[in-house]
């Protein structure tokens, strides 16, 4: 490591000024500590999040849970509340990382960081959710813009996301054993608006996938899914699989995703 300054801020605004003038945030730190042990970054100054409780916690409004920022996997993971009303989320919370990472990081910070590989950019997007932010709310449909790239502005911090409650849901992920991060991840939503499925893992970040979520909104049933083809030509390719390869994992994430809903 080398030397930066470390703030503890208590309250958000102080926060948001410690981002706006520079301070790179530690949400969980999952991301952020190894790329400083690496020197892939390297702050002068650094704004810890963690005694902020009001960014903590988990509750339901109306048709939506919402969850702040600051929670860590482990208690999404073990939410009663959660599990009854979102388990496919739950699921998603439950398999991330291992108990370390699961102990320690936070959606807010994976939302943030927006790894193309990462398991809740995915439920995010899948079930319609919204971000709320310093600043704004911010529909999910418009908050991801590519890999490791957000619609959050310089300085604006992620307080709370509320995801609306679907009819059912499921994650379905195909493990990079050496990671725990999503080779390939399919997050596939029942909701009032029609059915939405989002991949992680497959492109240089999160992307719902219009020709299953057409298919399965007319007949929602594992033949129908089968059925589509996916285009390999804008996935990714590398040691760990072929672009074809992901292309076959997101057919078959799908249709396995459709066949537990199923039941």
């Amino acid at each position: 490591m080398y030397a930066f300054t470390l703030e503890r801020p208590a309250t958000v605004e102080d926060a948001s000024k410690l981002a706006a003038s520079g301070s790179k945030v530690l949400a969980g730190g999952q991301t952020l500590l190894p790329s400083m042990k690496l020197r892939l970054s390297q702050p002068g100054a650094v704004a810890d999040l963690g005694g902020i409780a009001s960014l903590a916690g988990i509750r339901r409004e109306g048709d939506a849970i919402v969850i702040g920022a600051m929670t860590r996997h482990m208690d999404v993971a073990n939410s009663a509340e959660v599990k009854a009303a979102i388990p496919g989320l739950a699921d998603l919370a439950a398999h991330i990382g291992d108990k370390q990472v699961r102990a320690m990081g936070t959606l807010g910070g994976s939302v943030a960081n927006n790894d193309p590989a990462a398991c809740y950019p995915s439920a995010v997007l899948a079930l319609g959710a919204t971000v709320h932010t310093t600043r704004r709310k911010i529909a999910a449909d418009d908050f991801f813009l590519g890999m490791f790239t957000t619609a959050l502005d310089e300085g604006e911090l992620i307080t709370a996301i509320s995801f609306p409650i679907p009819q059912r849901s499921v994650y379905m992920k195909f493990v990079q054993p050496a990671s725990r991060f999503a080779l390939v991840g399919v997050y596939l939503a029942q909701t009032a608006g029609g059915v939405r499925v989002a991949v992680t893992g497959a492109g240089q970040g999160v992307f719902r996938h219009k020709g299953l979520e057409d298919a399965l909104n007319k007949s929602f049933t594992v033949a129908s899914a089968a059925a589509v083809p996916i285009d390999a030509s804008d996935l990714n390719a590398d040691l760990h699989a072929t672009a074809a390869y992901r292309a076959n994992l997101i057919s078959v994430q799908t249709q396995r995703g459709v066949a537990k809903l199923l039941g």
